[in-house]
């Protein structure tokens, strides 16, 4: 049977011992309604409570939960236990809460995420084995880093990881390691963006942290070579450093105000950036900027105007389509939105060094050593 994760707010003075209760109540009678109650967590002072439950369709869930407590949860989203404990840390009751007659779990979801993005920014030919060794080299220490400030690494892939912290200071902690990491072996042709943003797992989207991880993901847009800090992120760092206000070399806090341009900005880019015809004056129009507002904008955000943001986007995504070696030269110019081969080529080559059709020889060479 699918496996879910249920969204419920809490009324205000509904302790994580009321919640242990209608947990219990769930189990009692779970099985009316072929449902298992696999954990929960709560989060007294945020005032949330996630169910994570066994059941053959999210009816069940709604129908169980009316019946033993009446708390109808706000929203319920299938879910992964594998990606669950990745992001969560457990899919079970925690040990302390064990063999206890109401297992009282007082346990935030809540969580910080980290998205680490290592860019490959020249390509040159006798450089391609050197990069991919110092990336590889590279991911390893993250990891390390990670592993001892108590992160969780959920997904890795060759040039970038997703994180997930308990603690947002542990989290800021190892996005300066990260970076100082960078900064004490410059590798020549590599850039590190690192984004962290925070939120709780299950919101209007349908797949588990989709927001928290998006906004992470489009922090590493902002501004180059630095750590980039939602507000939330700034707001908790602070509070849990007896309210000092962040002042750390390479960190930079956005505002609100940047960080949703930044989500309509990339939103946008994201469901239009592989047509060919999307030009900037398209952004304009579905941001609602004018031509020139939306040039400062982007540059005081980004440090791009619309058409080379645009352009530079296409091109990583192509130089990701080429590292997986699926696609040919071709393929690739046509799936990222280029209007030919020959111009992506010329693109391709103006910004990397390299022509994409021997970037490709090179990486194939790599892989077999």
């Amino acid at each position: 049977m699918p496996i879910y994760m249920d969204f419920h707010d809490v009324p205000k003075g509904i302790t994580a011992k009321h919640v242990a209760e209608m947990h219990q109540a769930d189990l009692k009678i779970e099985h009316k309604y072929n449902c298992r109650g696999i954990t929960y967590w709560c989060d007294e002072k945020r005032q949330t409570a996630f169910c994570l439950i066994e059941a053959p369709n999210k009816q069940a869930i709604i129908k169980l939960h009316k019946e033993a407590h009446g708390d109808i949860p706000q929203r319920i989203i299938e879910v992964d236990d594998t990606i669950v404990e990745s992001f969560l840390g457990r899919i079970e009751d925690p040990e302390k809460s064990q063999n206890t007659k109401l297992n009282i779990i007082n346990d935030s979801a809540f969580r910080t995420l980290m998205v680490v993005k290592i860019k490959k920014t020249v390509l040159r030919t006798e450089n391609i084995e050197t990069l991919n060794a110092a990336i590889r080299g590279y991911n390893k220490s993250i990891i390390n880093i990670v592993n001892g400030q108590n992160g969780r690494v959920v997904k890795q892939e060759t040039n970038s990881f997703l994180i997930s912290f308990t603690s947002v200071t542990s989290a800021v902690i190892s996005a300066i390691k990260i970076q100082e990491l960078y900064n004490c072996v410059i590798t020549p042709d590599l850039e590190f963006n690192i984004g962290i943003s925070a939120g709780v797992p299950v919101t209007e989207n349908e797949s588990i942290f989709e927001d928290t991880i998006k906004e992470a993901s489009y922090l590493c847009y902002a501004i180059y070579g630095k750590i980039l800090l939602s507000p939330e992120v700034t707001d908790l760092y602070e509070s849990e450093n007896q309210n000092n206000a962040i002042n750390l070399k390479g960190v930079k806090s956005i505002t609100v105000i940047e960080k949703e341009f930044l989500i309509g900005l990339l939103d946008y880019t994201e469901s239009i950036w592989n047509q060919s015809a999307t030009s900037a004056l398209d952004f304009s129009k579905k941001l609602g900027y004018s031509k020139s507002k939306l040039y400062r904008t982007m540059m005081s955000t980004i440090g791009k105007s619309p058409n080379s943001f645009l352009k530079e986007y296409r091109l990583n995504k192509a130089l990701e389509l080429l590292d997986k070696q699926v696609s040919n030269i071709s393929e690739v110019a046509y799936q990222t939105g280029f209007s030919s081969p020959t111009y992506f080529s010329k693109c391709f080559y103006d910004t990397y060094g390299l022509l994409p059709s021997k970037y490709n020889k090179l990486q194939f060479a790599s892989a077999k050593v």
